[in-house]
């Protein structure tokens, strides 16, 4: 076990990812990051992970540390990152943990090479379809979900949004693990890492995945972790469309667990990291991954 962890790169032919070993022994675990966040989101929950297992951390292709091409942000060329990843690494059928987004790219992984993953866990992710809301476009997916406009935004005015959202958390690290998605400009203010035209194109890239066609396709075992909210001031009609969306999941997945984390938010490995590595590391002891 590591609280420490080593940060690396390997190179996939042109292109460099960076990553964080976390060390460990056992089962490997690969954690993957979702849409605009980065393999830091991570730095709570590997530290425990790592006492029973191999536990890596990637940053993906325009994200964090790693490169930041100009295209390649549908989901082959992800899943194809992922994989040169994993071999050079030489991790051999790890469970894969992706969050929002990376529950997506994991379960594009497990369908295109369906041999090479013990089992997936999606961490409040997996599940997005947002092609199948009837009253939603391309356009209105890409106004929806576009980044913030961080333009004149300051370093120590965004430290102070941080402390107040994350004030009930209360652990001092995750003011540094948020503020990793960022580049500090000269002039003190912030810009994303992820460009807001790469944001754009994993929207796109969104637009035509389909997870209710990949479902009956996985082989492995699926933990759902997704994460809900039921205080009255929660919003009903998204809390109703991810129940919906899990549903979904467990009646087309093969084999599938779902466990709520629940009051809990979409970032629940920053809010609750005892919490999501204790649901994963229960289900590997029980043998539910085989």
């Amino acid at each position: 076990m590591s609280e420490q962890p080593t940060d690396a790169f390997v190179s996939t032919g042109a292109y460099s990812l960076h990553y964080r070993d976390w060390g460990g022994d056992g089962q490997p675990a690969v954690l993957v990051h979702g849409l605009a966040s980065n393999c830091r989101i991570w730095d709570l929950v590997a530290p425990i992970l790592s006492r029973q297992f191999r536990v890596l951390a990637i940053d993906q292709r325009g994200h964090g540390e790693s490169f930041k091409p100009d295209d390649g942000y549908d989901f082959a060329s992800v899943v194809a990152d992922l994989d040169a990843f994993m071999d050079e690494v030489g991790l051999v059928r790890p469970i894969i943990v992706g969050h929002s987004w990376g529950g997506d790219v994991a379960l594009e992984y497990a369908v295109s090479h369906p041999s090479k993953a013990r089992g997936l866990v999606f961490v409040d992710g997996g599940t997005i379809e947002i092609s199948a809301r009837a009253d939603w476009t391309l356009a209105d997916a890409k106004l929806e979900m576009a980044p913030p406009l961080w333009k004149g935004v300051t370093l120590e005015g965004f430290r102070e949004r941080l402390r107040s959202r994350w004030l009930a958390n209360g652990d001092p690290r995750v003011e540094d693990i948020v503020l990793a998605n960022f580049f500090v400009l000269e002039d003190g203010t912030i810009a994303s890492r992820l460009s807001r035209d790469n944001h754009l194109k994993i929207i796109e890239a969104l637009w035509e995945h389909k997870p209710s066609e990949l479902y009956p396709r996985v082989e492995c075992p699926v933990l759902l972790m997704p994460a809900r909210q039921r205080s009255a001031d929660s919003p009903q009609s998204r809390r109703f469309r991810r129940e919906e969306s899990i549903a979904r999941a467990e009646s087309l997945l093969p084999n599938s667990k779902t466990v709520w984390m629940e009051d809990s938010i979409h970032d629940v490995p920053l809010q609750r990291p005892e919490l999501v590595a204790a649901t994963i590391t229960d289900h590997v002891a029980s043998g539910f991954f085989g």
